[in-house]
């Protein structure tokens, strides 16, 4: 027997209470009226009968009383072996990408199938399917033909397995279930699953995990094209420096070799190159230059030959050929520095080739905003009406605009498709401008996968002049120090907004003369042009917008999804009302979004799943103690039995409630017969 809350037995110190009813209460006596005193006789009387137990019974029933509640509130249980009946039984099976390699996956369902015909027939079983995310496959149910069915569903997929993943559902799993869990997992048991921070895979306390590994516990060498850097758009392919492909080509467990690698551009091999990879190290290979056509190209860098897992000794992406797309730039009449620093950095950027084209703003009436990438808007808070409608349209069937605020905008507090008005401007000059503070790098207008010191490069911007905005519905992307919004942005139907507080001279602040700048406006130009957005690469598993949020599901275009295999994955309602589509496969996709510029990309497999090195013993044997609080040596990955705690409190409280009705009872006697006595 054992108590969850024993600390509740400091309540026991309230026994006392019965005990100075019933004993040590000051005895009163009710004073009789006499007629006289004359013929008493002068004595002491003892009291010794006053410190006896009163109403032994009553008393009795209130002691047990107090004690029941105490031992119900410390809840105790009693702790029984379970038998298999009342465990439930989860048979999890890998269906990551690196159980492709070898035998690994059809060892694992063999394995599973064995677990299940040699249950006992009364136990409930569940079958979990481990992927990019851990998917229930059917109830609890003792039926082990319906079991075997589910379990034959599962194939293979190209996805990422995380043991954090698995923790989670199980967790989600334990909280509706009373009984023991039994948890036999089928898998290669990579250690690239196990999460960073150890806590994450910890299982409930009362599940019992068992391991069956297919992979043994020595890595399989294998090679795999790590990683690859290739631009999504070019417009001159005979420009190495946008023309250009870098791939570095990894080793896991493996001996030095020479590896032939090809650079494939829609099926035909472009360029081939043979590199050295030291023992489980990497090399780079690069390409450049190399012919692509107008439009959408599917290109590869293909590892030739074979090894422990062919599927990723090739990696996709899309390249797209177009010509060089014009933005438009529209600026107050006195404001000459902003086009030229807004120039000079697009020009030295390597991503994209773009032409400007500059305009003040009030020469604006004519210009159509479509034939342009994006629209610039620098300090012009007055537009001709005709062209700011032009602008909301160009923005709500996909545009994108970027806003900025320079020395004008206090004059006018009127801003361009932005709702709300300006509130005020603030002059930090006599101090020598406001520092930038908080930047939130995982934006794509300023995206930095590792932000350099000096806050990503952005530390030695300082602001002289900034305009205050309401924030409200929009996300800001980064502040001053003082807390003021410096870029926000905003998603109006399938375009995007974005403001910048400042302006793109060097008056209102530094900022066009600092390196990040090039960087800022390299960024801002993919975002806004949406370049990279329709071609590139991706990682399985993750999503792709198909239709803004603010959609809300009213969208009346349907959106067309083609995978790998030429299927359509999206019914006739999906395709009207999804917002978002996860790439469950490796390939490459053609996506037609609402906005109706056609998309197509690469998408490859997690590397992570590439290190085919399983676990040690030592750590499946730590996970599968990880959640037992008193681990003894015979606690490991072999079945054992395992307990169930029967709660008592129920029982206890009860009884409490009978002993509380035969108090109330007796006391209510005992009362009925002082009166009358008095």
């Amino acid at each position: 027997m054992g108590f969850l809350y024993p600390w509740f037995f400091v309540g026991l110190v309230g026994l006392g209470i019965p005990i100075f009813v019933h004993l040590l209460r000051k005895h009163t006596t009710i004073p009789q009226p006499v007629s006289s005193l004359m013929f008493f006789e002068h004595g002491i009387q003892s009291s010794t009968r006053h410190r006896r137990l009163k109403h032994f019974l009553l008393f009795a029933l209130r002691f047990l009383l107090l004690l029941l509640v105490i031992l119900a509130f410390a809840d105790p249980f009693l702790r029984r072996s379970a038998s298999p009946k009342d465990s439930l039984l989860l048979v999890v099976v890998d269906k990551s990408f690196s159980m492709q390699a070898g035998s690994r996956f059809t060892d694992a369902k063999r394995e599973a199938l064995e677990t299940l015909q040699n249950k006992p027939r009364s136990q409930p079983a569940k079958i979990i399917a481990l992927g990019g995310h851990s998917e229930l496959l059917t109830p609890p149910t003792s039926d082990t033909a319906e079991l075997i069915a589910a379990l034959n569903t599962i194939h293979v997929e190209d996805s990422y397995a995380s043991f954090a993943d698995l923790s989670r559902s199980v967790h989600a799993l334990s909280d509706s279930s009373s009984g023991a869990i039994e948890l036999h997992l089928f898998s290669d048991v990579q250690r690239t699953a196990m999460p960073d921070n150890f806590a994450e895979a910890v299982l409930p306390d009362k599940v019992r995990l068992t391991i069956h590994s297919v992979s043994g516990h020595s890595p399989s060498p294998n090679w795999t094209v790590e990683s690859t850097d290739a631009p999504a758009e070019v417009a001159d392919p005979a420009n190495q420096s946008v023309s250009h492909v870098k791939a570095v080509i990894r080793g896991f467990a493996t001996a030095s070799a020479e590896k032939t690698v090809a650079l494939l551009v829609n099926g035909k091999t472009a360029v081939t190159r043979t590199i050295t990879i030291p023992p489980g190290g990497s090399s780079s290979v690069e390409f450049a230059p190399f012919h692509v056509s107008y439009g959408f190209n599917h290109c590869e860098v293909r590892i030739e030959g074979s090894d422990s897992l062919p599927a990723d000794d090739v990696a996709r992406f899309v390249i797209r050929r177009i010509d060089p797309q014009r933005i438009l730039f529209v600026h107050s009449p006195t404001d000459q520095r902003s086009p030229l620093y807004f120039e000079t950095a697009l020009n030295a950027t390597k991503s994209g080739s773009y032409v400007l084209q500059s305009a003040a703003a009030d020469q604006t009436t004519s210009i159509d905003p479509t034939k342009f990438a994006f629209v610039v808007l620098s300090d012009s808070t007055s537009l001709p009406s005709t062209f700011e409608h032009a602008l909301e349209q160009f923005v709500s069937n996909g545009g994108g605009v970027l806003i900025t605020l320079g020395l004008d905008a206090e004059r006018r507090k009127h801003i361009p498709l932005w709702p709300g008005l300006l509130q005020q401007v603030h002059d930090y000059s006599a101090q020598g401008g406001e520092d930038v503070g908080q930047i939130d790098f995982t934006f794509p207008a300023v995206e930095q996968n590792k932000p350099s010191r000096g806050n990503g490069g952005w530390a030695g911007t300082k602001i002289s002049y900034v305009a205050s905005v309401d924030p409200s519905g929009a996300r800001v992307v980064a502040k001053l120090s003082d807390g003021i919004p410096l870029l926000l942005a905003k998603q109006i139907g399938n375009g995007h907004l974005l403001l910048f507080s400042s302006g793109l001279d060097n008056i209102t602040n530094n900022l066009p003369l600092q390196p990040v700048f090039v960087h800022f406006i390299d960024k801002t130009s993919e975002y806004l042009s949406d370049t990279g957005q329709l071609s590139g690469s991706r990682i399985v598993d993750s999503f792709v917008q198909l239709r803004s949020p603010a959609a809300n599901g009213r969208e009346v275009s349907r959106v067309e999804v083609v995978d790998p295999q030429g299927r359509r994955p999206l019914s006739l309602t999906e395709g009207r009302t999804v917002q978002t589509f996860r790439l469950a496969q490796a390939g490459f996709y053609k996506i037609h979004p609402a906005n109706g510029r056609e998309a197509q990309f690469g998408v490859n497999p997690d590397r992570r799943e590439s290190d085919l090195t399983p676990m040690s013993p030592e750590m499946e044997s730590l996970w599968a103690r990880s959640n037992d609080s008193h681990p003894g040596p015979q606690r490991g990955v072999t079945p054992a039995a395992r307990y169930r705690n029967v709660d008592l409190w129920w029982y206890i409280m009860l009884l409490a409630f009978v002993v509380a009705v035969a108090e109330i009872l007796l006391s209510n006697a005992y009362l009925s017969t002082q009166r009358e006595e008095i």
